[in-house]
This record gives C-alpha cells, sequence and structure tokens, in this order.
C-alpha cells in the first residue's frame, strides 16, 4: 500500500466527561452507554457504508478514532467499526489505527481490549504533569493516574504518544524546561506539544485567560524545539515531534493533503468524486446526526466541489506546517500547476531573502526563523495566490 493510494478515515466520537475550558472541538460532556451507545455505533456503521461507495477499492493508510474522548467507547463498538472498515476498504498490517484517550484509571482499564480490537496507537491526552495545572485545564485526571497510564500504553500498545499543553498562565521557561525534561524521560518514539490558544466560544475566552506574551510564547517554542531535538524527538511538524520513522501517519495525510473520510457527528472530510476533490461536512449536533443518520443512511450537512484556489490555500496552509514544507510534486499532482504558476513568486523571493523561507527544486519550506512568524508568513503568501484557473480541482 503506497501512501499516493491510500486514503485516511476519521471516526468522532464527541462526549467526554466534562468540557475543557480551551477546548473548542465539537465536543459535549457526558457519556452515552447501553442502547445509547449502540444508537451511535449503528448510526456510525450506516455511514462508513455510505462514503464507501464513493471510494471503493480504496486502502486504508490509517484510521483515527478522534473526539471528544472515543476511548469511552465501550470496545465493542470500536471492533464493529474496525470489522465494516476491513468490509470497505483494504487494511493491511501497515494501516495505522489510532485511538484518542485521557489518562483516567476507568479508560485504561479498557486498554488491553481496545488492542485486543484492533487498535494499535494510542494517543493520550496527557497535557499538564502537575495537579495545579491539571485543575486549572479542568482535567478530570490527577498527574499520578497521567503517568501511571502512560507506562500502562508503552507496555500494551506497539505505539503510543502523549499530548502537552505548554505557554500556559504564569509559566516561565524554567518551569515548562522541567516539565518537558520529565515528559521526554518518559516520553516513547511520539510527543504532540501545543502552545495555549485562546479561542473565542470557550470557557477561557469568556473568563479572559490571556495567551503569553509574543517574546514569552517565541522563548518557550525554541526551547520545545532545541530540547526534542537534543532527545532526539525531531519536529516533523510545528507542534509534533518524533523519532524518524515514527511520525503520526494519519497526521501526514492531512498535512500533504491526502484524500481522508470524515465520520461522526461534525467530522470534516476531503474525498474525490468523479476525479473532483470535495469537502464533506457531517451534522455536528450528536442528537441530531443521531436522527438524521438513522433517516437517511448518512448525516451530511454539506457536500461541495473544491475550487483550484481552495485547493491551493488548503495545501500552503497545512504543509508548511511540516518540517520538509510544501513538496513539489505533490503540489502539482494535486492542482495541474506547478508551485511558481500558483503563488506570488516576488513575494515567496522576499521571503526567502529576509530569511524565512526556502525554496528549491523541492519544494517551499521554512527555515527556523520562519516558523516562528509562520502564521502570518503563511497569510502573506495567500494573500497573492494566482490562478489563472479557478475551476473545480
Amino acid at each position: 500500500m503506497s501512501d499516493a493510494d491510500s486514503i485516511a478515515l476519521y471516526v468522532h466520537w464527541p462526549w467526554c466527561l466534562a468540557k475543557c475550558p480551551y477546548c473548542d472541538f465539537n465536543s459535549h460532556a457526558g457519556a452515552p452507554d447501553g442502547d445509547d451507545q449502540e444508537r451511535y455505533r449503528n448510526a456510525i456503521l450506516r455511514e462508513l457504508a455510505h462514503y464507501a461507495q464513493y471510494t471503493a477499492g480504496r486502502s486504508l493508510g490509517s484510521i483515527f478514532f478522534g473526539g471528544g474522548t472515543p476511548s469511552l467507547m465501550v470496545p465493542e463498538t470500536v471492533s464493529a467499526i474496525l470489522a465494516a472498515a476491513t468490509d470497505h476498504w483494504h487494511l493491511d498490517d501497515r494501516t495505522e489505527i489510532t485511538l484518542e484517550a485521557n489518562p483516567t484509571s476507568f479508560e485504561a482499564a479498557k486498554f488491553r481490549a481496545f488492542r485486543d480490537a484492533g487498535i494499535n496507537r494510542v494517543s493520550v491526552g496527557v497535557q499538564a504533569l502537575n495537579d495545579e495545572d491539571l485543575s486549572a485545564l479542568g482535567r478530570e485526571h490527577s498527574a499520578a493516574e497521567a503517568l501511571r497510564v502512560i507506562d500502562i500504553a508503552g507496555a500494551i500498545f506497539p505505539r503510543f504518544s502523549f499530548d502537552l499543553i505548554y505557554a500556559r498562565p504564569g509559566q516561565g521557561l524554567g518551569a515548562w524546561a522541567d516539565e518537558l525534561e520529565h515528559a521526554l524521560d518518559i516520553a516513547g518514539d511520539h510527543l504532540s506539544l501545543y502552545q495555549l490558544t485562546v479561542e473565542p466560544g470557550t470557557a477561557f475566552f469568556r473568563q479572559n485567560v490571556r495567551e503569553a506574551d509574543e517574546d514569552l510564547a517565541a522563548d518557550l517554542f525554541q526551547l520545545t524545539q532545541d530540547m526534542c531535538e537534543d532527545a532526539g524527538l525531531l519536529a516533523y511538524e510545528v507542534s509534533n515531534h518524533a523519532r524518524p520513522g515514527q511520525e503520526s501517519r494519519h497526521n501526514l495525510a492531512y498535512w500533504r493533503g491526502g484524500a481522508y473520510i470524515g465520520v461522526g457527528p461534525g467530522a470534516h472530510g476531503r474525498i474525490d468524486i468523479d476525479g473532483v476533490r470535495h469537502a464533506t461536512h457531517q451534522i455536528a449536533q450528536p442528537e441530531r446526526w443521531l436522527d438524521k443518520t438513522a433517516a437517511d443512511g448518512h448525516a451530511t450537512a454539506k457536500v461541495r466541489e473544491l475550487r483550484r484556489s481552495e485547493r491551493i490555500e488548503e495545501l500552503v496552509l497545512s504543509g508548511l506546517r511540516l518540517s520538509t514544507g510544501l513538496d513539489a510534486a505533490r503540489f502539482t499532482a494535486a492542482i495541474g500547476l506547478g508551485l511558481e504558476d500558483c503563488l506570488g513568486m516576488n513575494r515567496v523571493d522576499a521571503l526567502r531573502d529576509e530569511g524565512l523561507l526556502i525554496h528549491d527544486h523541492r519544494g517551499l519550506r521554512t527555515t527556523p526563523q520562519g516558523r516562528l512568524v509562520l502564521n502570518a508568513l503563511i497569510q502573506h503568501l495567500l494573500d497573492d495566490i494566482q490562478v489563472p484557473d479557478d475551476s473545480p480541482n
């Protein structure tokens, strides 16, 4: 199975034990069980069958159970979904199958059953390694629980990762260095490290929680890059670090502009229909999604063709997050035009001369200095896209 031929599958489970104050995902407090969980399982199976008709004969390079907190599923639900995926698409022993989990004892008790169902990679949402900050972040676990669950994950799954949030209110360089050193001591081959952002609509936004100032944020970011690199966990994406060969295959599918199916409340997808890339978006509200899926076999809120300019924007936005950058050959295969045909080269050359971009036969990628101003750099490029033909692509 080659990466070029495979697609990805995302399964969204929208429920959590509690809604974290920084979270702007489609997640809701409460965990269905019994008949309600069976109802959700059957709805997912219907959506899988619906999207299989557009992607027949394809191989799945990865499956990702995200949320929400998908480790609140009963293992039988995971098993049924993976069995259906095997019926609809081609899987092999290279297919990466990830489940997000929180480090509570309740969820960890199911880890072996998840592995037996087919999960071969787990991503644990730790977020902090001290109880005071865990409480401030609204987490339902303690630091001791987190450490215990990381140890369990490493013993049960062939691959595991965990997440931390840094640049938390009041967190300085010394405190983060100590915490990150501890994290690197217990990490496996992958670690996700996100700077705290306060998004509109979240409890933190309503509480007027402040993000770290620009200078401190830059210093924290650079410290993170340096410490992870010294530990052998290289930054293959802005917030994700891995030993060579241990990158998240599922996330790479997104960042490289690959096709993926999204099922579950609020899930997004990018699939090819009659040779044209389409964006799909499922109904976000769980009860409405369940009702619509029961009635129609799926709960797709919208399906629309992506125009060439939209595909270019997506490729630039995601590709420049990668350390390898925007691959020239992959871009041309997706768009039908070269990078030089689509981007304002005066801007590219100016950013290169400022030491922020590298442009060569491989494509376009940021320098370490460019990563510090990545969002502004990307927006500058997007403001000058050149599209000779903006037809559906």
